[in-house]
């Protein structure tokens, strides 16, 4: 891939246009174009879980959903029973990290293969979908946080100020607090990768067999990457309820985990710009086709994801990168040869 994606250059070139992205969006848009704005970076965030654990772990997870509502539920919980947002951020982390350890370490030490995976980790989903579904009725609750069933929370309480639970963001302070979380869930996993333990997670998705013989043990690397991912996709499904102030079954539905993973392909999988890139731009086709009632958005989507895996298998990042690193030696000749010629 092109040094522009993966090199320090390319790392200061996409934090340059967060920061940019940052300071300029809130000059030039409105409020409601700062709010479709802050759930695309949430998506961004879900997004990037994937690409991390499917794209450097080679871990298929058909149910990052199941963490993304995880984040959310427990998020919503302990903001109604703490009344601040202090610790029920920090267990919309923990709470799917730890799930994801504990459903990791019977898939990984139980030598379940990848394709079972894909297929465990969404029935997980599947069955957390059913399970919050059939909890309507004052009698489920979790202290104070009634968990409402198919109608969901609603009324989360925003996050606040620490220390102060009534001084909850504004909508600005929280898109500049979304983008911050997302430029530094991106440095974190690039530094991760760049590590020791990135290298051989790599490794390990090239080659299990020949990591083992190098006496890694791919169980444990694999179960601290889905660990990862899972707080990853946790703090996305805080920012979420905190975008909408609600949370329903849905988060854990087939249609957001299928939404996820064409995030992922279409951005390009072995990359973490790509999935950020993915996201952004199909959750703003989603929104232009809403307001067009003329134009069924499934149906728009559906056709634009098939073109692209048909004309673009390998994602847009991946292919950008490689136009790229075709074009960039191609001048670097030309220039060479330019000089052998009129050199004396």
């Amino acid at each position: 891939m092109s040094p522009l994606f993966t090199g320090r250059a390319g790392f200061a070139l996409v934090i340059a246009a967060g920061v940019i992205v940052t300071i300029a969006l809130p000059l030039i848009d409105g409020m409601f174009g700062l709010v479709q704005a802050t759930v695309f970076i949430a998506m961004a965030v879900l997004a990037l879980s994937l690409g991390f654990i499917w794209g450097f772990g080679g871990i298929m997870c058909f149910g990052q959903s199941a963490f993304f509502g995880l984040g959310g539920y427990a998020y919503a919980i302990a903001a109604i029973d703490f009344g601040g947002s202090s610790w029920a951020v920090l267990l919309a982390i923990a709470v799917p990290a730890a799930f994801a350890a504990m459903l990791g370490y019977f898939m990984f030490y139980g030598r379940i293969s990848d394709a079972y995976m894909g297929v465990i980790t969404l029935t997980v989903a599947v069955i957390l979908y059913n399970v919050m579904n059939s909890t309507s009725g004052s009698q489920y609750h979790i202290g104070a946080a009634e968990l409402g069933g198919f109608n969901g929370m609603p009324s989360v309480p925003p996050i606040n100020l620490p220390g102060d639970p009534s001084a909850a963001l504004s909508p600005l302070q929280f898109f500049i607090l979304s983008m911050i979380l997302l430029m530094a869930v991106y440095t974190g996993l690039r530094l991760l990768l760049a590590s020791r333990f990135g290298r051989v997670l790599v490794a390990i998705r090239e080659n299990e067999t020949r990591a083992m013989l190098l006496g890694y043990d791919p169980r444990f690397y694999k179960l601290v990457a889905f660990a990862i991912g899972g707080g990853i996709a946790g703090l996305s499904g805080c920012l979420f309820t905190n975008w909408g102030g609600f949370i329903s079954p849905t988060a854990f539905s087939l249609a957001q985990s299928a939404q996820i993973i064409i995030f992922v392909l279409l951005g390009g999988i072995g990359t973490l710009l790509g999935p950020i890139m993915g996201a952004v731009a199909i959750e703003y086709l989603i929104t232009l086709t809403g307001t067009q009632h003329r134009f069924d958005a499934n149906l728009i989507l559906g056709v634009i994801l098939l073109g692209f895996v048909l004309l673009v298998p390998q994602g847009v990042v991946p292919a950008i990168a490689a136009q790229l690193a075709r074009v960039i030696p191609a001048r670097r000749r030309a220039g060479a040869s330019s000089q052998t010629v009129t050199a004396p």
